[in-house]
């Protein structure tokens, strides 16, 4: 199996920064569009355990779209094969109390739908 693919890797530079600005944007379409479309396609959030891509989609419909602009500071991709990747990072905003730190991973799998999200992971670090 080859790791980091020049091609594959591409590829998923070349999608993660649409999630990125759809996210910032709260642009639900978009992000839904990027997970699989299924009941297997997991998010587990900072406060959420969603289950499937309907679970998904109505935590981004219904949560508020202020305070989503962060930095990323760490972005790593991965990839094995051709049609398995991860992309993992590090990420900052301006929260209320001060900076707020925190860290996202997600399994990005080519379908024959093309690219999507099977299951993703947000946390926060603690306050320093």
């Amino acid at each position: 199996m080859q790791i980091n693919d020049a091609a594959t890797v591409a590829e998923l530079e070349e999608l993660y920064p649409r999630y990125e600005k759809a996210l910032v944007e709260n642009d639900v379409e978009t992000l839904t569009a990027m997970f699989w479309a299924s009941p297997l396609a997991v998010r587990l959030g900072v406060g959420e355990n969603l289950w499937g891509v309907e679970e998904i989609e109505a935590f981004r419909k219904s949560r508020p779209a202020v305070g989503l602009a962060r930095r990323v500071v760490r972005l790593e991709i991965v990839t094995f094969g051709k049609d398995y990747g991860s992309v993992v990072l590090e990420f900052e905003r301006d929260g209320a109390s001060g900076l707020v730190r925190g860290r996202q991973s997600q399994v990005w799998v080519r379908l024959e739908e093309g690219w999507r999200i099977v299951s993703a992971h947000v946390s926060l670090l603690p306050a320093m």
